[in-house]
């Protein structure tokens, strides 16, 4: 460094030949000056980018927001799509779980589970996003049976007959009854009240950015509609709009293509059964509505109800098929006996192309999970004595979900935590199907070896504290 910063190089009294010396020591001084300045712009010094970013590719997910407050530098590596690609090329890609919560003061909160850490994350709050609308005018005077017929995950006439009575309770909720879905690596909030008035808004949250950007809105303002996966694009139909006579149940369908930003129409849902209502008087009391969706298979099957309260009728469903963009008929067995939840929705999940659903039963201890058998057109019984706890006072006891393969459960537990429950289904599976082709064996026995064989189903897979929480959607990303 001495020979860089000196004026010359000579001895006193002596000449330099200039036109050797002195271009050859202005070179080297540039290129030295000019390997300090690249060593402090790069991510790691005296390694070239590209080693950076492979090496940053290879660390745990969860250490990110950490990282992130070494430099400007690691900041926007940390957070570009080429990083993120660069970990699927290599295997390197992290499924989390995401929990939307609801707190005491009405506001929803979204929780990230790293499963191979077990640490949790809180993503940024969603955004006050409120609709210029009316407000609650009118709102109130709607009668409570209008409430009573939509139907939802959680009850909506109790829920928003209190909010009624705390003033601007709506305006600080207002995502109540958006709908949660997951494709192309981000998760979509789409729709719900916003002083009273359903909105057509659809909000991302990118796990690579950690921020929510609103896209393209739905055609139609929907809360408590139901969602869906099929072919990389996210599928939203039913739920209930704002009219003139109040909340009406919606029959229109629509699809989001998440890499064009734009939304397409689909076939309204026909409701065929509730077509064929035996007199008009029943045909206007009891409204058609959409109670749960999944994928499976390469459709979407939708399970649909007659509701009006205090009466709730299963009418079957439907299914979509995209390769005709029609909708036929669900079957019987299916349709029949898909367990239900609090005001009528149906609830699953599909692990491993096995499509579950839990029955909570009639009394605490004892719901069951049931699989659905295509070929046979029943639901069976996979395991029981499923251990959830509060099905009285939650408005939303459980959420299931698909992560690394297994079937989850995520509850509260006895000191209202929320825990993760992780299914072992292959083993049962498994056992079910020996037993069950063993001619010889007893009721007795294989109601025994069941029950053994349930206990050692279910393990706490992860718990954070959640005393004042209350669950309302999850979902997995691997990202």
């Amino acid at each position: 460094m001495g020979n860089i910063l000196a004026p010359n190089n000579t001895k006193a009294g002596e000449k330099a030949p200039i036109s050797e010396v002195l271009p050859g020591e202005a070179c080297k001084r540039q290129r030295l000056l000019s390997t300090s300045y690249e060593d402090n712009s790069r991510l790691i010094p005296s390694l070239p980018d590209e080693i950076s970013v492979q090496i940053l590719a290879r660390v745990p997910r969860v250490r990110y927001l950490n990282l992130k407050s070494v430099s400007r530098a690691w900041k926007v590596a940390l957070a570009s799509s080429e990083l993120f690609c660069l970990r699927k090329e290599l295997g390197t890609a992290e499924e989390w779980l995401y929990i939307l919560t609801k707190v005491n003061d009405d506001k929803l909160l979204w929780y990230a589970l790293d499963p191979l850490s077990g640490r949790w994350q809180r993503l940024p709050l969603m955004p006050n996003v409120f609709v210029e609308d009316e407000a609650k005018k009118g709102l109130a005077a709607i009668p409570r049976r209008m409430w009573n017929m939509l139907g939802s995950s959680i009850r909506i006439a109790d829920v928003i007959m209190n909010w009624l009575r705390r003033k601007d309770a709506l305006d600080r909720m207002p995502f109540c009854g958006c709908s949660i879905g997951a494709v192309d690596g981000c998760i979509y909030a789409l729709g719900g009240f916003s002083k009273a008035s359903a909105m057509k808004s659809v909000w991302r949250y990118d796990p690579v950015k950690n921020c929510w950007t609103e896209v393209s809105p739905m055609s139609v303002g929907r809360a408590y509609s139901k969602t869906g996966i099929l072919n990389g694009k996210l599928y939203v139909i039913g739920g209930v709009t704002r009219g003139r006579g109040g909340l009406n149940p919606l029959q229109s369908a629509e699809v989001f293509d998440p890499h064009t930003g734009t939304w397409s129409p689909l076939p309204n849902m026909p409701f065929a059964k509730a077509q064929i209502l035996p007199t008009a008087f029943l045909a206007d009391l009891l409204k058609p509505i959409a109670t749960g969706m999944t994928s499976y298979r390469g459709r979407l099957y939708v399970p649909q109800s007659l509701y009006c309260w205090p009466f709730f009728v299963d009418v079957g469903g439907e299914v979509y098929d995209p390769d005709i963009n029609s909708w036929l008929e669900m079957p019987v067995g299916m349709g029949n006996g898909w367990p239900a939840r609090q005001a009528g929705t149906k609830l699953s999940v599909t692990v491993n192309n096995d499509l579950y659903a839990l029955d909570p039963s009639s009394s605490l201890g004892s719901a069951k999970i049931k699989v659905y058998d295509e070929e046979g057109d029943t639901w069976k019984v996979v395991a029981g004595d499923v251990p959830i706890h509060d099905f009285v006072d939650s408005e939303c006891p459980y959420l299931l979900a698909s992560l690394l393969g297994k079937l989850h459960v995520i509850t509260k537990d006895d000191n209202h935590n929320i825990a993760v429950l992780q299914a072992d289904m292959q083993n049962d599976l498994a056992s079910s199907q020996s037993l069950s082709s063993s001619p010889d064996s007893s009721f007795s026995e294989l109601a025994e070896s069941s029950a053994e064989s349930e206990t050692d189903i279910w393990r706490v897979f992860a718990s954070r504290s959640g005393r004042s929480a209350e669950l309302v959607s999850c979902q997995s990303l691997k990202v």
